[in-house]
């Protein structure tokens, strides 16, 4: 298990609540072939930020968001499906294509059986470049408020990697710094990133603010990938 550390201070910086997103685009995009691909299949491709930072002859985006699929970008080789990567009626549409790459970034962590998941990616049968963040995401946090994480371990997901896939996994953590434990609680609010957990009160809240150790938030995330860059 390769591991690697990102420091990042983006207190009131523009564009404060992608900051950690963006940082796992940018290293998965690092992964990547360094010809163009041809066809790109993007699990939870959102409002298209990986879609806006890769090249492509022809790229299928899925998402269960129809707010999130109006917001990307629209082309005659951007295909644009509404459906949900937990659904395995899903895949059999997509088994009609064939793909050079299957994609996510950023979402799978979100799925309700993500071996399930990797079961239906398998079945694709292309090379994978994924991106799941991990229960070490608000390490801290989750033990200062004495909460389980809502996450799998990477332990858990490299498990599942040797299992269905032939390929790198690396553990990325990164850090987020803030001004204040107020403003890091607001991005917490505001990011997604807590997939609108709310499983404390007002109080206990407000004890949490005033008792969490550090002046940063912390992330990790693996990366899957299974291809040899050109």
């Amino acid at each position: 298990m390769k591991i690697s550390q990102e420091f990042s201070k983006y207190a009131k910086s523009y564009g404060i609540y992608n900051i950690i997103q963006n940082r796992v685009i940018k290293h998965l995009k690092s992964k990547l072939p360094k010809d163009k691909v041809k066809n790109i299949l993007d699990l939870g491709c959102g409002s298209g930020s990986l879609c806006k930072a890769i090249e492509y002859e022809h790229f299928v985006g899925v998402d269960f968001a129809k707010g999130m699929l109006e917001l990307h970008p629209k082309a005659k080789n951007i295909e644009c499906i509404y459906g949900d990567f937990n659904d395995d009626a899903l895949f059999e549409k997509l088994k009609k294509y064939k793909y050079d790459l299957v994609l996510s970034a950023s979402a799978l962590q979100w799925a309700k059986d993500l071996e399930k998941v990797f079961v239906n990616i398998k079945a694709l049968d292309a090379p994978v470049a994924l991106a799941i963040f991990t229960s070490g995401t608000f390490e801290t946090l989750n033990k200062t408020a004495a909460l389980e994480p809502m996450l799998k371990s990477a332990e858990y997901i490299q498990e599942l990697q040797k299992k269905y896939f032939d390929s790198d996994f690396e553990v990325v953590r990164y850090k987020l710094e803030f001004e204040s434990n107020l403003e890091m609680f607001r991005y917490i609010k505001r990011s997604g990133v807590s997939a609108s957990r709310k499983v404390l009160n007002y109080k206990q809240t407000k004890d949490l603010i005033k008792s969490y150790p550090l002046n940063y938030l912390e992330f990790e995330v693996v990366f899957i990938t299974s291809f040899s860059r050109s």
